[in-house]
Order: structure tokens, then C-alpha cells, then sequence
């Protein structure tokens, strides 16, 4: 038997990579609205209820409005906006968090896909604050470069014009006065107090992302060696799929010298860095920022929930 699936929104760049990986595959039937009845409340209330799970790949506004047109007790959502990402009663798309993060997930009919700069942060912050190395009120800071494709239909275009302005060259700092959208899941799913002080870059490629979290050792409260962080890593993460934590780097021996960003494009794929020295060690999570970032870790919630292989459809 085919699960029926609805995409709400399916025009955006998430609703156009889920369709494509959707469509390869046998168990789903994906239902489609006709072009000139996409903004029709009453049409898409009669396919979200028509639907085993209907993902949601639109502004918070119009994916509240979504939910609320939900009738039918067996309809499932996979919210990709930010609307209910810090809803409890919503389960938390991240599920190699926890054990917890992944149960409530199968369980849940109300699943929210976490913001791309908020998956990989809080896939570093979440194994720091849950064994205690710094306390809730620990000012936090974390950079992060994301590739173009995040940024939304008008700036892509932009990107993607012959005639883009100079600037768009170069990499761009945006959201520097603590207003970033994604900071409200940041402090809440990994337990702070405040909220980290973010400073996001995008830049002249498409997609792929690097999320880093610097630390000084003088203000960590356990005594531990950058190297016992990244074991505490392997720990945390050891079995996952998805989430691969890599092999010590010390004070940063890569190859050529650099970390590049889109490495993992195209995949479901996140990687865990730790360098270090003995004052300070810094950890950055690797990944797609349109896959682990958006439409496959959309995907991976949508098969736990089915209860099947969470790799289905997935690399």
C-alpha cells in the first residue's frame, strides 16, 4: 500500500527537493494541487485531509493556517517552517539528539523539521550542555556559512543573475543584531538561558553549510581534554545513520589546509569536527543545509514515523 503525501508549498526550494525524492519512490503517492488553486484554503484543506502526512513548506503564517485545517484525526504533519519548532506538544525533528528525541518522533503526528543553522548547531551544543561541561547561562557563541540556496526565491535570484552586483562575490555577513529566526530553537532545544550570540554568513555557492562553536577551556566546568570531547561526541553519536563524528583534528590538520562547506551537498550526511589545544577547542557540524538542513531530515522524520528504515530514500 502507497502512503498518500501533500506537499503544501511544494514551489519553494524544500517542496521541490522533497517532491524530487519522493517521487523516486514506490511506497508514496504524492498528491498534487493544481497551479491556479495553490492558495485555495478550501482545496488544500480537502488534500491535507485527504493525505497520510502532508509536509508543510511555507512562511509561519500560512503553515499555522495549515495545521488549522486539519480534520482528519489519521493526517499527519512535517512542518519545515519555524512556526512550532519550540512547541512541546510538537516533537522535534532531530532524532539523534536522543533516544527521547527520536521516540517522540515515531510517536508523534505533529513533527517540526528543525532550521538548518539550528540542526547543526544544536547537534554540537545539545552533547556539551547534557553532560554539563558549561552551565545554562555560558555565553555561547557560534559562526556559521551557509551557501546561497537558503536565502530565499529573490536572493537566489540575484545570485544566479549575469549581471549580480560585485558584492555578491564575496561572502556576507546578515542577521548581526541577534534577530536571527533560528535562535529561539537554538537556546531552547539545547537548554540556555540566553541566547548565543550568532554571527551567519552566506555565500557564492549554492548549497552546503558549516556550523562552528568556539570554547575556552578556563570556563568549562569539568576538566576534560579536547580530545575527551570529541570521544564524548563519538559517544553521543555512536550507531547514527546520519550523523558521523570524525577522527580527532588536534590544533586543525585538514587537508590543503582548509574545511570546505559543501562537502556534503546532496546528502542527508552531518559530520562532527573537533580541533583543539590545551586552552581552548572548537567543534563545527558539517552538512546540506537543504538536506540534513531541510528536505531529508524531513524525509528521515517521515519514514520513523512509518516506522521503516529511517535511511529510505536517503544519502
Amino acid at each position: 500500500m502507497a502512503f498518500k503525501v501533500f506537499i503544501d508549498g511544494r514551489e519553494g526550494t524544500t517542496g521541490l527537493r522533497l517532491a524530487e525524492k519522493l517521487e523516486k519512490r514506490s511506497d508514496i503517492k504524492l498528491i498534487k494541487i493544481d497551479n491556479d488553486l495553490r492558495k485555495s484554503a478550501l482545496e488544500r484543506r480537502r488534500l491535507i485531509n485527504e493525505s497520510d502526512y502532508t509536509f508543510l513548506c511555507l512562511p509561519d503564517d500560512a503553515a499555522v493556517e495549515s495545521v488549522s485545517l486539519v480534520t482528519n484525526d489519521n493526517t499527519k504533519i512535517i512542518d519545515a517552517s519555524s512556526a512550532h519548532r519550540t512547541n512541546s506538544i510538537w516533537a522535534y525533528g532531530l532524532p539523534e539528539l536522543s533516544p527521547e528525541h527520536r521516540q517522540k518522533i515515531s510517536n508523534s503526528k505533529r513533527v517540526a523539521v528543525p532550521g538548518c543553522y539550528a540542526t547543526g548547531f544544536n547537534a554540537v551544543m545539545y552533547p556539551i550542555t547534557l553532560n554539563k561541561l558549561i552551565q545554562p547561562y555560558h555565553p555561547v557563541f557560534c559562526s556559521a556559512v551557509s551557501g546561497y540556496s537558503g536565502a530565499g526565491r529573490k536572493t537566489i535570484s540575484v545570485y544566479e543573475s549575469e549581471g549580480k552586483p560585485d558584492e555578491y562575490n564575496s561572502p556576507r555577513y546578515y542577521s548581526l543584531g541577534r534577530h536571527h529566526k533560528h535562535l529561539k530553537e537554538m537556546m531552547a532545544v539545547s537548554e540556555l538561558s540566553y541566547p548565543p550570540v550568532f554571527n551567519p554568513i552566506i555565500d557564492n555557492y549554492y548549497n552546503g553549510m558549516i556550523v562552528t562553536v568556539p570554547f575556552h577551556m578556563r570556563a568549562i566546568a569539568k576538566r576534560i581534554t579536547p580530545k575527551q570531547v570529541q570521544e564524548l561526541y563519538t559517544e553521543h553519536y555512536k550507531g547514527q545513520n546520519f550523523v558521523k563524528v570524525m577522527p580527532f583534528m588536534g590544533e586543525g590538520v585538514l587537508e590543503n589546509g582548509f574545511l570546505a562547506a559543501n562537502t556534503l551537498k546532496d546528502t542527508n550526511i552531518m559530520q562532527i569536527f573537533v580541533f583543539g589545544c590545551s586552552d581552548h577547542f572548537t567543534v563545527c557540524a558539517r552538512l546540506d543545509n537543504l538536506g540534513k538542513g531541510a528536505s531529508g531530515a524531513a524525509v528521515q522524520c517521515m519514514n520513523i514515523m512509518m516506522g521503516i528504515d529511517e535511511t529510505t530514500g536517503l544519502i
